[in-house]
């Protein structure tokens, strides 16, 4: 997604002591090979000792698959928010609708996909979940709750996350969220939600 999408977020943890960085890209015209090769060249191009990645929705599905390769060494903690990582029923039935495949682009691979990363002991990712139904996800199709009106909490979820949380936010809304922005601030300092 256009960066602007995150800036609450990059503004918020720029207050809590980090350089918050954006990262632009095009999730309906490239495949997601594409958009993790570019996030690799934007990672390198980071200067910085520890790079941190933050994500919301499909950028953590991408996020998440540029960990499945060579990655770089100074990656540190990774936060996904209303991230399908273990699939997404609202991507599937949306693909199978006459307009679903130009209305998802090139990316909808992804969402199709029931290929799910695996993460191993080396990686600290937390992901937020949102259960607050609303969105357009709950508005054209029947999205199974709890979930955040796109993504289910359950979609959230995959083995060998290092936390889990749900907040009682919507899909869109969890980027306007302070409630969020604290959460991933503590995850990315301590690698643990706040409970």
């Amino acid at each position: 997604m256009n960066s602007l999408a995150m800036l609450y977020i990059s503004r918020a943890l720029n207050d809590g002591g980090y350089a918050a960085e954006s990262f632009d890209y095009h999730s309906i015209r490239g495949t997601l090979p594409e958009h993790v090769s570019a996030l690799a060249d934007r990672v390198a191009d980071t200067a910085a000792d520890t790079v941190h990645l933050v994500a919301h929705s499909m950028g953590g599905v991408v996020a998440l698959n540029y960990l499945q390769g060579a990655r770089d060494r100074r990656i540190g903690r990774v936060v996904v928010l209303g991230s399908p990582i273990s699939g997404s029923t609202v991507g599937r039935t949306l693909a199978g609708w006459p307009s679903g495949e130009w209305m998802l682009g090139r990316s909808a691979e992804i969402w199709q996909s029931a290929s799910v990363p695996k993460l191993d002991a080396t990686t600290c990712v937390g992901s937020i979940a949102g259960s607050v139904s609303f969105g357009l996800g709950s508005i054209f199709m029947n999205v199974p709750e709890p979930c955040d009106g796109v993504v289910t909490v359950e979609e959230t979820r995959l083995p060998g996350l290092a936390d889990h949380i749900v907040l009682p936010v919507s899909h869109s809304g969890m980027l306007i969220s302070q409630e969020v922005a604290q959460q991933t601030a503590a995850f990315l300092r301590n690698g643990r939600f706040q409970r």
